[in-house]
């Protein structure tokens, strides 16, 4: 008679290896990753006059239409979706991702002052802002954080019902660059829609529900 196998243990979740929780450091050091992907990727965005989507795009469109500084502006505009992240989400959950819209504000305002872009073809700020941006926003979500605002809503969408991250930021996302049409001329309005088609087609493709543990 064929011995049968135990059943598995909640420790392993059915898996034949025990599922390693991530430490307080794995964390800081996927906050600061991710972080400072999206800040390159939003600082060669700013250079080529290009705008994105998100809590993130309607910084943007304050920061070109009143001038004032991108990084409080994406801290101010983030402030009503803290309540939501902390009723769905939970309460780690909302301090991580304060943190991380904190560093990516911080980061913003400082990165022009460590790097300068004397030509940055727009083309190529709008493929590679938005892969940037994408591979960024993953980290953080794999880390159970995200930059607030409509990130936090995808984000519970895709726990709560399966819908994809990235399909409902991409909808998301062309609602705020159709209203950005009177700030952007035709091409740079174009540019935008490839960079948002780009970080949310990453999104889409590597942060499917059930794909990862």
């Amino acid at each position: 008679m064929k011995p049968t196998a135990p059943p598995p243990s909640d420790a392993t979740h059915g898996l034949p290896f025990p599922v390693q929780r991530h430490t307080w450091l794995d964390d800081a050091q996927a906050l600061l990753t991710g972080t400072l992907l999206v800040a390159l990727g939003l600082v060669l965005f700013r250079h080529a006059g290009l705008v994105t989507g998100g809590t993130v795009g309607l910084a943007f469109l304050a920061h070109y239409a009143s001038g004032l500084p991108f990084g409080p502006l994406v801290f101010a505009i983030n402030l009503p979706f803290y309540a939501l992240a902390w009723v769905r989400m939970g309460t780690a959950f909302t301090l991580k991702t304060v943190l991380a819209v904190a560093l990516l504000g911080a980061l913003t305002e400082a990165m022009p002052h460590w790097i300068g872009l004397r030509h940055v073809h727009p083309v190529f700020a709008a493929v590679a802002g938005g892969l940037l941006v994408g591979v960024g926003f993953i980290i953080l979500f794999r880390h159970r954080a995200s930059l607030g605002g409509f990130n936090t809503l995808v984000l519970w969408l895709q726990e709560r019902f399966g819908w994809r991250a990235g399909v409902v930021q991409l909808g998301i996302d062309g609602a705020i660059l159709l209203a950005s049409w009177p700030l952007l001329d035709a091409p740079r309005l174009a540019l935008s829609v490839l960079a948002a088609a780009l970080m949310n087609v990453t999104l889409a493709i590597n942060h499917r529900p059930g794909r990862y543990v």
